[in-house]
């Protein structure tokens, strides 16, 4: 009998006596199903994203709206981390990183308030994405410096 009291006591540790366990183990599965199945933006949604912070971010530049320029330059960084969070596995997202130098030029010209220094970081920036899509083989996506408001609603003035 001392024999068999071991075994016992190992088999009923094993056994699941919790009928909670079961609801728990649904709940997980339904919150893994939700977390594989929300929403993601893709790739070309980020990409849309910082065309429009890009196009906003020359003409509060070139209005010497350091503010808003800063705002705009921030916003373009934040959809860039986003990318490689979010479409890590995309191999354009492996590359995001030769953005860094010119946007830091530009966040640099942005700091002393120069005009000139920002129109040529600008440059550099607009340059370094073209050189980017090439490498990805995206070189039909040309980005240009823009010549008209991206939208119509916003004022890239100085508000004094």
């Amino acid at each position: 009998m001392r024999n068999l009291i071991l075994p016992i006591i190992i088999l009923l540790a094993s056994c699941n006596t919790n009928p909670n366990s079961k609801n728990l183990q649904g709940q997980i599965d339904s919150l893994n199903s939700k977390v594989h199945n929300a929403y993601q933006p893709g790739f070309g949604e980020f990409m849309s994203n910082i065309q429009l912070h890009h196009a906003k971010l020359w003409f509060a530049g070139i209005n010497n709206n350091w503010r808003l320029a800063d705002y705009e330059v921030h916003e373009m960084q934040e959809a860039l981390v986003s990318i490689q969070k979010y479409n890590k596995d995309r191999p354009e997202s492996q590359i995001i990183d030769v953005l860094y130098p010119s946007i830091d030029s530009i966040n640099a010209a942005i700091a002393q308030k120069n005009p000139q220094f920002f129109k040529s970081s600008y440059e550099l920036l607009t340059r370094t994405c073209n050189d980017c899509h090439k490498s990805t083989a995206h070189d039909f996506n040309v980005i240009t410096i823009p010549t008209t408001p991206p939208i119509s609603n916003q004022d890239f003035k100085v508000v004094q």
